[in-house]
């Protein structure tokens, strides 16, 4: 039932599955010497190794953020008026 291209295909794909969960690991180790310990204990994603909160904002930065946010409540407002509108006012 197995030939011997499946067991050497099977083979390929255990040890390139090994290759990368060492390469992972060291990974995590060499960032949890970059950042200190704790700091990469804090979160089990290790692309979210930055934290947004401590980061600081431009003032141009803070005002788009601010504007995207007025424009997206500005959106929401009008859709939820709007699905109001159909789902129960025009019950004619």
């Amino acid at each position: 039932m197995w030939s011997e291209r499946f067991a050497a295909m099977l083979m390929l794909v255990v040890m390139a599955s090994l290759l990368r969960a060492s390469w992972e690991l060291s990974r995590e180790r060499s960032l949890a010497v970059e950042l200190g310990a704790d700091k990469a204990r804090a979160g089990s994603n290790l692309y979210a190794a930055t934290n947004l909160e401590d980061a600081e904002l431009a003032p141009w930065q803070k005002e788009w953020a601010e504007k995207a946010v007025r424009g997206y409540r500005k959106a929401q407002e009008k859709k939820w008026r709007r699905w109001n509108e159909a789902m129960f006012e025009r019950s004619g």
